[in-house]
């Protein structure tokens, strides 16, 4: 049994075994794409290269037989720019969305797509727990917020953008009808104590997800009730006060404190706030820039001057969000910042780095008239619907109906893309080597799967496969040079190639390429326009 090293850790590695064997048995992970178990590895990829120390010489762990004796570099920074660029290099041939654009240009980055399908589904129940998962507001949000997401819709270049707000506000309406609308599952208490200067929408959000994190939140506000330029910004018609105390409700129901009519003007009850509570959010609007000199809080142009990636002011343990480091803002910009600076709060408070992980995400920069219409030939034809002047209730069969316009631009496999994942680790640069010049396809099979060559890394996975079967064709590679694909031969269906082993393949695909469908879109495309 040969012993090598690898980062100066002794490893035994069965006989026959690899280096890639070896970094796994000391818990090293090494990225691997175009590598399976049981497969012969094609070492396409290039993500798995480590260093053999004294050689100088790089190789792909996936194919290299250990030697007694090996030494190996594998976590060092010049292994990992290799890692890198292999990954950005297969970033620039690849052409997909990790995020649907609705969600980029949500400012809470609400994962949209998702509680479209869901509604679609008739789920509401489950929509809710998605959209309360980044929006702690959203049968407010639902009435006032102006729907930039609805702006970013892909669905708006070919008729008109899905009615997304309309769709939050539906849900969060359906949940507040309810004799207990949904609370989420808190985490244990931390023991952690957090002082939130304002109980307007950044507050109030920041106390939402706080207390979700296991953190005591309380909620100090000059005001006699809670609610902030919520109650002042907008007619009853606009935002029924009943609404807006209906959420405040369920936020102060989950754990949150409030103390009203408590004004914190001058640096003494500052400074005794900061010596009570683990951490202090300054989230009272645009007054607090005229506060903050008496506070000992330096100011920027439109108020505290924070760090933008943590909300962090110069004082430990003091944040500022939403208007307050704003001036004036959109409330969903507001509720936004109180949830990224609750992120950014719970980081400080269990002593993690403060510095907030954004999602990796590459998007389709340009969408061909071709490429759209392949995405609207598996959506809903139907034209766009709002509820009733008055803003009267949908049915559920009507807000499904309208969920499923959706295109599903998001990716199908956002969380087991391991080409999204490493990228992400490594902090690959997307655009590095320019991006990909290809036309959005995809082939659908009866049996629900869906293959998109664009985001095919040509790992040859699933060719060797599917070549296991006795009774399916399988899949080849298809054209020359920089345009290869995975395709069919003989130009026969991806359910004769897949054959028995289809679910073995979409598991085995590291990038998307291969999925399964998810139930809303199958009933989307059977709705009649």
């Amino acid at each position: 049994m040969p012993t090598i090293r690898i980062d100066n850790k002794t490893i035994d590695v069965p006989p026959g075994g690899t280096i890639l064997d070896g970094a796994r048995r000391l818990g090293i992970d090494v990225p691997t794409l175009c590598f399976l178990d049981g497969l012969t590895p094609s070492t396409s990829c290039l993500a798995c290269m480590v260093k053999l120390r004294g050689e100088g010489r790089l190789v792909p762990s996936c194919a290299t037989t250990a030697v007694d004796g090996m030494d190996v570099e594998s976590e060092t920074d010049e292994v990992h720019r290799v890692r890198r660029a292999a990954l950005q290099l297969l970033l620039s041939d690849h052409l997909g969305d990790c995020l649907a654009p609705c969600q980029r240009t949500c400012p809470a980055g609400m994962d949209i797509p998702l509680m479209l399908r869901q509604i679609a589904d008739g789920r509401p129940a489950e929509a809710i727990v998605t959209v309360k998962r980044d929006i702690a507001l959203p049968a407010v949000l639902g009435r006032v917020c102006p729907a930039p997401c609805e702006k970013g819709c892909r669905r708006a270049k070919a008729d008109a953008a899905v009615a997304i707000r309309e769709l939050k506000r539906h849900v969060a309406d359906v949940d507040l009808a309810l004799e207990n609308p949904y609370q989420p599952e808190c985490r244990p208490a931390s023991g952690k104590r957090v002082a939130i200067l304002g109980a307007g929408p950044t507050g109030l959000a920041a106390a939402w997800h706080l207390a979700r994190q296991g953190h005591a939140a309380m909620l100090l506000d000059r005001n006699a009730i809670a609610g902030g330029r919520l109650r002042t910004e907008f007619t009853p018609d606009d935002l029924p006060q009943a609404v807006l105390d209906a959420e405040i409700g369920l936020i102060l129901r989950l754990g949150a404190e409030l103390r009203p009519n408590t004004a914190i003007d001058d640096s003494t009850v500052f400074d005794d706030l900061r010596k009570r509570f683990d951490a202090v959010l300054v989230a009272c609007g645009a007054a607090a820039k005229e506060q903050a000199g008496r506070w000992g809080l330096a100011v920027a142009e439109r108020g505290v001057r924070v760090d933008r990636g943590t909300f962090q002011t110069g004082l430990p343990g003091v944040f500022a969000a939403g208007g307050a480091i704003r001036g004036k803002c959109l409330v969903v910009r507001s509720v936004a910042d109180g949830k990224e600076a609750a992120v950014a709060i719970d980081r400080f408070l269990m002593g993690r780095p403060p510095e907030a992980e954004h999602p990796f995400s590459v998007r389709i920069k340009h969408v061909t008239a071709a490429a759209l219409a392949t995405m609207l030939a598996t959506a809903s034809g139907a034209s766009r619907r709002e509820p009733d002047a008055g803003f009267g209730p949908w049915t559920l069969a009507e807000a499904a109906g309208e969920a499923a316009r959706c295109l599903h631009c998001d990716c199908r496999d956002q969380e087991g893309c391991k080409l999204r994942r490493y990228a992400a680790a490594y902090r690959a640069d997307a655009s590095r080597y320019g991006s990909a010049d290809r036309e959005f396809r995809e082939v659908r099979a009866a049996s629900g799967v869906v293959y998109e060559p664009g985001k095919c890394i040509d790992c040859g996975l699933c060719i060797q496969i599917a070549a296991r079967s006795t009774d399916s064709l399988g899949l080849t590679f298809v054209g020359r040079g920089f345009d290869v694909r995975v395709g069919v031969p003989f130009d026969r269906s991806l359910d004769e190639a897949l054959g028995e082993l289809a679910a073995e393949c979409v598991e085995a695909c590291p990038t998307g390429a291969l999925c399964f469908v998810e139930r809303s879109d199958q009933e989307s495309a059977r709705r009649p326009p």
